[in-house]
């Protein structure tokens, strides 16, 4: 089976987990006749939900790049591949209720501990995903050995920094938050995936 309806089901997938998570950004209930002393004390009341927004939206969208940048060498799919990433997507849909339950209780132990739970199992999922498609034949002929090693290595590095800051929510809630935003800013750097699609696929956006 061709691959194409599986990208296009995880993209409108993404798409959507990705919108949700503005629906916990509310508008004060002020009245129009508001002070922007008023105003400004209930935006920054709410910064808990901006800080889960936007930490949110970037997880995924590394998650997002991960995810197409498999599927640039993946060619085929089989059953068992499509639950795999029928898994992988149910828990990148269930992100906006993770994060607006961080949102919610933003200094709570157990909140932060959920939400590292859920990144991690995403995460998993994700490479487990990739290690089936490499073991199954699912991949092109371009995923050379170094670059199944290097995806995989790639989505482990993100696996292990979130079990750490999972780790240290349970010591210090504030220190393990500030960690699970950090970490994504890892993946800014070109990769040597990147720089393979670079040198072998020009036409690919990166």
């Amino acid at each position: 089976m061709e691959s194409r309806r599986v990208e296009a089901l995880a993209d409108g997938i993404f798409a959507i987990s990705m919108t949700l998570l503005v629906l916990e950004l509310r508008v004060p209930a002020l009245p129009a006749t508001a002070t922007p002393m008023q105003l400004g004390g209930e935006l920054l009341h709410a910064w808990p939900k901006f800080a889960a927004y936007c930490g949110s939206f970037l997880i995924l969208g590394v998650l997002w790049i991960g995810h197409h940048n498999q599927f640039h060498y993946i060619r085929r799919t089989d059953r068992h591949f499509l639950w795999i990433n029928i898994f992988f997507l149910m828990w990148v849909g269930s992100m906006p209720y993770f994060t607006a339950l961080l949102g919610t209780f933003i200094g709570n132990r157990l909140a932060a501990i959920a939400y590292g739970a859920a990144l991690m199992v995403t995460g998993a999922v994700l490479y487990w995903e990739w290690s089936y498609a490499a073991k199954h034949g699912l991949i092109g002929e371009d995923a050379t050995p170094e670059i199944v090693r290097a995806t995989g290595h790639r989505i482990l590095i993100g696996l292990r920094g979130y079990a750490i800051a999972l780790g240290v929510s349970l010591i210090n809630v504030p220190a393990g938050l500030a960690l699970y935003v950090l970490i994504p800013l890892f993946y800014l750097r070109r990769s040597a995936i990147d720089r393979h699609l670079a040198a072998h696929h020009p036409h690919v956006p990166m």
